[in-house]
């Protein structure tokens, strides 16, 4: 089979264009297929400001009401989706912005309302890899918005990693899927305020004991856990780096 990577990168690269720049150079010259993810989270936040529209955040995660839901489709597969493809265009990459909407690529449901209403937010159901296949098959680079839909004509924000990780996992039938995590840190940390402490490599076993230990905790622990899930799922490795480290062989690998 032939090799596939997913990248997944985060607002804060992705609305600066100087990051968005370097990001994507690096992304180009990646060899193989490849395949994008991204958030836009801060951008939402601020148009949502400008229309007057109150952000609430709980436990970190964005609760989206049928206001905030126009935003999000509005930021993350208009503005910050296109221009990517765009940015990628002038380079020569013949790109396609997705929701989970076009082409039917990602159904989910509404999160229950309980114990916290998030409001309009979905939990992915089905990716169907065979229409994803199809597309980088034929020389397309996917570049997928963190929005999916619920086949009764709802838009639902979702989850950029979570987005991430089940691409991931219905690609892997038809290629070898690497999936790479790009956030601010270099890796996986033995020690959060030490950039240079970054754990190379992570099994199952290590995970847990590190969790015990208390040193893996907070917004690490759902990435970590989507990446186990992912190579369990027959993805080939999960790479947790710095985006500027793209092309490097840095970060913390996870294997099965």
């Amino acid at each position: 089979m032939t090799n596939l990577t997913i990248i997944k990168v985060g607002g804060k690269i992705v609305e600066e264009e100087q990051a968005l720049n370097q990001l994507l150079d690096d992304f180009i010259s990646l060899p193989g297929n490849k395949l994008l993810v991204h958030g836009g989270g801060r951008s939402a936040t601020q148009i949502a400001s400008q229309l007057g529209i109150e952000t609430q955040m709980v436990n970190g995660r964005r609760v989206t009401d049928a206001e905030m839901l126009r935003v999000v489709t509005m930021v993350y597969g208009g503005l910050v989706n296109k221009n990517i493809v765009a940015q990628l265009q002038s380079r020569g990459v013949n790109a396609l912005g997705l929701t989970g909407a076009d082409m039917n690529i990602i159904k989910s449901h509404k999160r229950p309302a309980t114990p916290i209403d998030y409001g309009f937010v979905g939990d992915v159901d089905n990716v169907d890899g065979n229409r994803l296949a199809s597309l980088i098959s034929s020389g397309i680079v996917p570049v997928v918005a963190p929005l999916t839909h619920d086949a009764n004509g709802n838009m639902l924000n979702t989850n950029a990693d979570t987005i991430a990780g089940e691409v991931a996992k219905s690609l892997t039938p038809y290629f070898d899927v690497t999936l790479t995590f790009c956030f601010e840190k270099a890796g996986v940390l033995m020690d959060e305020n030490d950039d240079y402490s970054v754990i190379p490599h992570l099994t199952p076993h290590d995970f847990q004991r590190l969790v015990d230990d208390g040193i893996i905790q907070g917004g690490m622990l759902p990435k970590l856990k989507n990446a186990f899930e992912a190579v369990e799922a027959g993805v080939k490795q999960v790479i947790i780096t710095k985006a500027s480290a793209l092309n490097t062989d840095g970060g913390t690998k996870i294997t099965k």
